[in-house]
């Protein structure tokens, strides 16, 4: 493991009564009278809600005055959690990525405002509008209207220039900078074009620009990095079904979409970044990070509806508006900005009051006390900027969770109550069998089992048994959750496409033929002179780029797309096979079989 010295500040630690307790002393008697109690309050969260760990640290202006854990890094062996257990913060990554490209910025290598294509020629977007129009600052502030299509990185194996290529083939749905859509996908897309500007990685810039540059020695990308170091956690939540916690599976192919939420930290690492973020970007009289790259993160790009309060009435938060990498909002009356991060068993938040100089830090194990992260900084405002009463968070997300849990059970019991009896399959399983393929979802496999189908997506894979008519289910997994493939028929009898409803939409599979099927010694083999039926010479094509089709004088060139051995299917209609006739080792003839018969061709 590579060494960082920590060159600005170290933080002196006083251990409180137990080694896994580690707190800062406030030295302000007004904070630590505001914090009396908070101890006591917090047993009882992680009582109340189950909690297998979590970390808090606080921030006073340029002082960490609280950081230590409750509960436990790693619940089965029981090993506590400390200011140095260091955890996923998922897309808190994303104020890095916004920094590190505002670094660029300040160096004129991009701008905020303008069309990202005219520092990167390289990139696609569905459209020529967008193309024309789409700026950094779109991506890093969700307003493309792009949805979110998590499912093509979530456990893929594909690479950020892979993501890159892949947003050409994400249609909006809604106009540019009108609607606030969250997307990961964007923030891979930043990350790729700061290592095109920058020549380098995002992880060597990040780690040279801002984690080297503030002291954050303990702060990496990688799950295997992570655990190489002494203090670190592991992913316990609670079963599905019941209150019983159980460990799970560290979620390991970040690397693709790293700039949206690959990064790793702990309470001590990330109070050097919140009081660097909570001081324009000084550390102490240092100037660490351009305040004005910290100014324009900030600076208000698209604005969200109040939902908890049109939808439950609460009103302390207020007016959100995501800038670029976080949030910004009045919480009862006072400005916030703030940021969650979720990945498989770890949540974070960071979040502060910069006209207060407040800030908080919050590191959960858990996935179903995730919400803490919000229902503790809210706690630590309220305490720390007098606001009294306290709102009771707890009391009230705790109420949400417990009947979602409860809901979900009762939801799962009734699964499966729409399926019709006695329908069987219209194929043999064998024709379900193969490869369909979407272009920005990937490949779905479908392989043979002993008594049934396997489902092969990304890395998830999974039983594939028969529902009902052409849809297959697979089981309700806990980790991976419940696939419903519908198979579509082509007019020719065949199973061709397979529909899974992904994310926002339903996605169309289609089938892909064997790879041996497009070689250029395979296809060489049917170019050539053809006679239609009335005497006319047309040609078969093999060009040098690799297009396969016919040739018809004075016609556009018909493309031929390899489907099966020796059949071809036309793109325009779905109901039009052309097959090539082999006698005795030779192609013969090229037939055209549609819905009005078959045509021969013979070769001559």
């Amino acid at each position: 493991m590579r060494y960082r010295r920590a060159l600005y500040f170290v933080l002196a630690l006083v251990l409180f009564a137990g080694a896994a307790r580690m707190v800062i002393a406030a030295g302000d008697p007004a904070v630590a009278n505001k914090l009396a109690g908070f101890d006591t309050w917090m047993d009882k969260v992680v009582h109340d809600w189950n909690v297998p760990g979590i970390g808090v640290a606080i921030v006073v202006k340029d002082k960490v005055v609280l950081a230590r854990g409750w509960g436990y890094r790693d619940y089965g062996k029981q090993a506590a959690f400390t200011a140095r257990t260091v955890v996923p913060i998922a897309s808190n990554t994303k104020l890095f990525t916004a920094v590190a490209t505002g670094l660029l910025v300040e160096e004129g290598k991009l701008a905020w405002d303008e069309p990202i294509k005219k520092f990167v020629p390289s990139i696609r977007f569905h459209n020529d509008q967008l193309d024309a129009t789409v700026t950094i600052r779109d991506m890093l502030a969700h307003r493309t209207g792009i949805t979110r299509h998590d499912t093509i990185w979530y456990k893929s194996d594909f690479t950020r220039k892979d993501l890159f290529e892949r947003l050409q083939d994400l249609e909006p749905k809604e106009p540019l900078r009108q609607l606030f859509l969250y997307n990961n996908m964007m923030y891979a897309g930043a990350g790729y074009i700061d290592e095109l500007i920058s020549g380098k990685r995002w992880e060597a810039l990040v780690q040279e620009r801002i984690l080297d540059t503030l002291g954050m020695s303990s702060t990496d990308f990688s799950i295997d990095a992570m655990t190489a170091q002494a203090d670190y956690g592991v992913p316990w939540t609670e079963q599905r079904d019941s209150f019983v916690l159980h460990q799970i599976p560290y979620y390991r192919e970040a690397a693709g979409v790293a700039p949206a939420g690959a990064i790793n930290s702990n309470l001590e690492d990330m109070s050097r970044w919140l009081i660097a973020l909570m001081n324009g970007g000084k550390v102490g009289d240092r100037q660490a990070i351009p305040a004005a790259v910290l100014k324009e993160t900030l600076a208000p790009a698209i604005a969200l509806p109040n939902t908890a309060l049109e939808t439950r009435g609460w009103g302390e938060l207020l007016n959100p508006v995501y800038g670029m990498g976080r949030w910004t909002a009045s919480y009862r009356g006072h400005l916030v900005t703030y940021h969650g991060g979720d990945i498989n068993g770890f949540h974070s938040q960071v979040a502060m009051a910069p006209n207060d100089g407040v800030g908080v830090v919050v590191l959960v194990i858990g996935d179903h006390c995730a919400a803490l992260y919000n229902v503790v900084a809210y706690q630590v405002f309220e305490r720390l900027m007098g606001l009294a009463p306290l709102t009771p968070w707890s009391q009230r997300i705790l109420d949400v969770r417990l009947k979602g849990k409860k809901a979900g059970t009762e939801a799962r019991e009734k699964a499966g109550a729409e399926r019709v009896k006695d329908t069987h399959p219209a194929h043999a399983l064998e024709d379900y069998t193969g490869e369909f393929v979407h272009p920005a979802y990937g490949v779905l496999k479908i392989e043979a089992a002993d008594k049934g189908l396997i489902f092969d997506f990304h890395k998830i894979h999974l039983p594939l048994s028969h529902f009902h008519y052409e849809r297959f289910d697979t089981p309700d997994d806990e980790e991976d959750g419940k696939w419903s493939v519908n198979f579509n028929t082509s007019p020719q009898g065949e199973v061709d496409r397979a529909m899974m409803s992904l994310d926002e939409s339903e996605a169309a599979f289609t089938r892909r033929p064997a790879a041996d099927l497009a070689t250029r010694e395979t296809l060489s083999l049917y170019a050539g002179n053809y006679e239609t039926p009335t005497g006319a010479k047309i040609q078969v094509v093999l060009k040098e780029d690799g297009s396969f089709g016919v040739a018809f004088p004075g016609a556009p060139f018909q493309v031929l797309q390899p489907w099966k051995p020796r059949k071809f299917r036309v793109p325009e209609f779905s109901d039009v096979v052309v097959e090539f006739v082999v006698e005795n080792g030779a192609v013969t003839a090229m037939k055209q079989i549609d819905p009005s018969g078959e045509y021969v061709f013979p070769r001559r």
